[in-house]
Formats: C-alpha cells, sequence, structure tokens
C-alpha cells in the first residue's frame, strides 16, 4: 500500500509499515536531525518543511496515511479548536490533509493521556471530525509490552477507515503477555528489560556499536520517572522525551542500576534494529528515539491492512 507518513521524526511507524511489505512515498518533519536519520536510514523521500506551509495538492495520492500528531495541540481550558489558537494547529493540519486526500485508511497515534484531556471530550471532538470526513474511526489504547516490545508503553491509535470501503480494521490482539498470565491466555511471556539488553556490552567495551553512548548525569533513586530503580525483570518504563528540540530529555537508568541507559540501548527498548544509527549528538539521539513509536509496535499493526501493491487511492 502507497502510504503517506505525516510528524514523521526518525521513522520508528514507517519502519514498521514498510517491513510489514508498505511503501512510504511521502514524509514530513521539521526536526533537522531526526530528517537527518530517517534518510540515512529509509529514504530521501523526507521533506523539511512546516505542515501549515504545504497544500495538499503538494502530497501525492495514497491509500493511506500515517501519523504521530503532537499532543501540544489541545488544552484542558480550551478545546473549541479556534484556528487561531497555535495549540491546536497541528492536529487541524492532519485532519485537513486526511479530509482533502481522502486516502482509503488513516492512523494517528498519541499518547495515553489525550483519552481524558477535558474528560473525554477531546477524544471525542477527534472521532467526530473524522466520522463528519468520510470515516469509520475506532480508538484503541495498546501497550507496546503486549507485542513484545521491553517497554511498558501506552499508546492511543486512531484507525480510521473510509466508509464507502465497508471494511474494518482491528486492532491485532497481543501475542505477549505478564507471567504467568501468558500462561493462561496462550501467549509469549513479555520481553523484559534486563533480557533485551543482557547482551549488550558496556560502551566502554564496545565503541564499535553505533549510538552506544550515554549521559554522566549521576543517577538518582527518588520514584519519578528517570529517577525510579529499574527492575530487570520486567519490561522498561516508558522511552519519553520532549515533543520539540527544546529542554533536557528523560532518560531512565540500566537494568543494572549503575547508569543511566545509553542511546543505543533506548533505542533497543525502543525495538530499532542495531544497524539503525540515530544522527546528531547524544540528546538528539535520545529525543528522536522516545518520541518514536517502536517499529515492532507499528508493525503489528501494519499487518492489519491489505498489502495493494502499485495502487493508490480509489
Amino acid at each position: 500500500m502507497k502510504i503517506v507518513s505525516l510528524f514523521s521524526g526518525a521513522g520508528g511507524m514507517d519502519l514498521g509499515f514498510i517491513k510489514a511489505g508498505h511503501e512510504i512515498i511521502w514524509a514530513n518533519d521539521i526536526y533537522e536531525k531526526a530528517i537527518e536519520t530517517y534518510r540515512n536510514n529509509i529514504g530521501d523521500h523526507i521533506i523539511n518543511a512546516d505542515i501549515k506551509d504545504i497544500s495538499s495538492e503538494q502530497i501525492p495520492d495514497c491509500d493511506m496515511i500515517i501519523g504521530g500528531f503532537p499532543c501540544q495541540g489541545f488544552s484542558v481550558a480550551n478545546i473549541n479548536r479556534s484556528t487561531e489558537d497555535e495549540r491546536n494547529k497541528l492536529y487541524l493540519e492532519m485532519f485537513r490533509i486526511v479530509n482533502e486526500k481522502k486516502p482509503k485508511y488513516f492512523v494517528a497515534e498519541n499518547v495515553k493521556g489525550i483519552l481524558s484531556l477535558a474528560k473525554g471530550k477531546v477524544k471525542e471532538m477527534i472521532m467526530s471530525d473524522f466520522e463528519s470526513a468520510g470515516y469509520n474511526v475506532t480508538c484503541n489504547l495498546v501497550n507496546a509490552a503486549k507485542y513484545g516490545v521491553p517497554q511498558l508503553r501506552e499508546r492511543v491509535f486512531f484507525i480510521g477507515v473510509r466508509k464507502d470501503l465497508n471494511e474494518s480494521i482491528e486492532f491485532p490482539p497481543p501475542t505477549h503477555e505478564e507471567p504467568p498470565s501468558h500462561l493462561l491466555f496462550g501467549l509469549k511471556k513479555w520481553v523484559t528489560i534486563g533480557e533485551a539488553l543482557r547482551d549488550i556490552p558496556e560502551p566502554e567495551e564496545a565503541p564499535h556499536i553505533p549510538n552506544h553512548e550515554y549521559t554522566k548525569y549521576k543517577l538518582r533513586f527518588n520514584g519519578y520517572l528517570g529517577h525510579r530503580e529499574i527492575d530487570p525483570d520486567r519490561p522498561a518504563p516508558t522511552i519519553t522525551a520532549r515533543g520539540d528540540n527544546k529542554g533536557g530529555v528523560v532518560i531512565i537508568h540500566h537494568p543494572k542500576n549503575h547508569r543511566r541507559l545509553s542511546v543505543r540501548e533506548a533505542a533497543i527498548i525502543q525495538s530499532f534494529p542495531m544497524d539503525f544509527v540515530f544522527a546528531g549528538s547524544k540528546t538528539d539521539g535520545y529525543r528522536q528515539i522516545g518520541n518514536a513509536v517502536p517499529p515492532l509496535l507499528a508493525f503489528n499493526l501494519a499487518k492489519c491492512f491489505p498489502v495493494y501493491k502499485n495502487t493508490v487511492k480509489s
């Protein structure tokens, strides 16, 4: 299937869809280091421009649009969606492009907190907007650990299917579960952070491993994200980062709790392959990884959609 990717970042979601047999024909972001990473690892079809400056005519026809619009687009105190409100513009841009391009399908990803904004009214608004544009929309809260990602990462996916297709797309059932419940459901046990990093040598011992460098920021153990002791026998807490290139990032501890994760180790926890190299500084790498959709999670979702060859929307 031919896919357009918005807010692509380093390409985590795109990589998962490509692995499932789909083709990304156009992508967009404004974070220069993420764009460099994308071009080096995935392809030259990514455009470095503000989505607000791109008309739908500049975007090729496609079968699907995917993207994780930044959640800064919504305020609990203001859900009136005024086009003059800067906080709302990025969501409105994704809606604009889907509404004007009318692909067969769309997938929009966001943080779990969007479900509770304004007591659920933001979620209802999003679904209503896309319904009015001609789509049947489902909303799915999923935990990446249930799909083999060594991380307790909960994310929301809005899946839209154009109404005239008379189809439905369901998020795939989990492949992994917390032990010993995995035995009850006949699933694999979830992958722990200790297992995921078991064979990764210390950075000082492996200078040949790309991006295997880490912040020397002093460890603290106070229970807050980035300062909590890590249990090696469970999936990692959420790998997170700010949505833009300002301020610091949050890097969790290594499962041995003797230092923070390296950029490469954070990428492994996000299910990026070892040969996927991130451009820029350590901070750039951490941020790109924290903002990404885990490729393995995206791959499981992508398998739910039909794989068309050499087609565009009809």
